[in-house]
């Protein structure tokens, strides 16, 4: 069987960059231009007519995520026997749900967009990671597949590489206690999170914690790191609780507005580790308090196991 086809949208080259050199892949190459008018011009340079292709993008903006429909069409389009989109970061997690009547659901509209690929001879599957609801996958609809692949095996080791294997893993609140807990067991340590009250529409208190930290290291994991606010709160409740040394981890490390930097200037963190799925995580890079791991391992073992 011949190697699959890797393609990437523009801002996830580096991605694609990282499972070239892994081994197992032909390089997919796209020319891109944008005209005068801002329009994007894409042609696919390589013969994808009954191919096994893979397509890399995630949707950090709009734009990401046009660019990959529109590339993914073509491929279709163009006769590819298999398609596999993987989408490190699948955005809008804003809007995954309404609150108020007449708010518009961006994740769903933008997941049937999505299934909206044509699909010409092709089998198309979504490769999702680490998603921050569980059920997004079922917004996908048709005849397309959407999985959820965990970044399970990536965190876990950049935890034991932090603390080795005493330290207690924390959360920000108690809505991610259930998958920390699980996380916890599986690498034989103590969970902890924060219970909060909310005391107005910006402002919550901590009210307690649900395990004893003191003189203990504390690793708080959160699946997307945005402005770093709430893991600043949370850093501060279990310093106050006796916690020695405190790292962050996340999958997805967006450091919006600064955040990267107030998260230092706090003086709370050891260090900050995030992976790969976020095209920010490269920006960022420079920054010695911050150690990036790669998730291409696991997004390769994915494809493979399914071929």
């Amino acid at each position: 069987m011949a190697e699959p086809l890797l393609f990437s949208i523009q801002s996830y080259l580096y991605l694609q960059e990282k499972l070239l050199q892994l081994g197992d892949f032909r390089k997919g190459e796209v020319e891109v231009k944008t005209f005068p008018d801002g329009e994007r011009y894409q042609r696919i340079l390589n013969n994808v007519e009954g191919e096994h292709v893979i397509l890399l993008g995630g949707t950090p903006t709009d734009t990401d995520t046009l660019e990959l429909y529109d590339l993914a069409s073509a491929i279709s389009m163009y006769g590819a026997k298999n398609l596999t989109i993987v989408v490190p970061y699948f955005g809008y997690s804003t809007m995954e749900r309404a609150v108020k009547k007449g708010e518009v659901v961006t994740a769903k509209t933008r997941a049937k967009l999505l299934s909206a690929i044509p699909k010409i001879g092709s089998r198309i599957t979504f490769v999702l990671m680490d998603l921050h609801t569980e059920g997004l996958p079922h917004y996908f609809e048709g005849d397309v597949q959407a999985v959820h692949l965990y970044c399970k095996e990536v965190i876990m080791q950049a935890c034991r590489e932090m603390a080795g294997t005493d330290f207690i893993l924390a959360c920000t609140d108690a809505g991610r206690a259930k998958w920390v807990e699980s996380l916890a067991n599986d690498m034989g340590v103590l969970a902890a999170f924060v219970f909060k009250r909310r005391v107005s529409g910006e402002e919550t208190i901590v009210t307690g914690i649900s395990a004893d930290v003191a003189g203990k290291n504390v690793i708080i994991y959160d699946d997307m790191i945005r402005t770093g606010g709430s893991l600043i709160n949370a850093a501060k409740s279990y310093k106050e609780a006796g916690a020695n040394r405190i790292f962050a981890i996340t999958t997805h490390g967006l450091f919006s507005n600064n955040a990267l930097q107030r998260l230092q200037q706090s003086q709370l963190f050891e260090k900050i580790y995030c992976t790969d799925t976020h095209p920010n995580s490269q920006k960022e890079n420079a920054n010695s308090f911050l150690v990036v791991k790669s998730v291409a391992e696991i997004i390769k073992k994915r494809i493979f196991s399914n071929s």
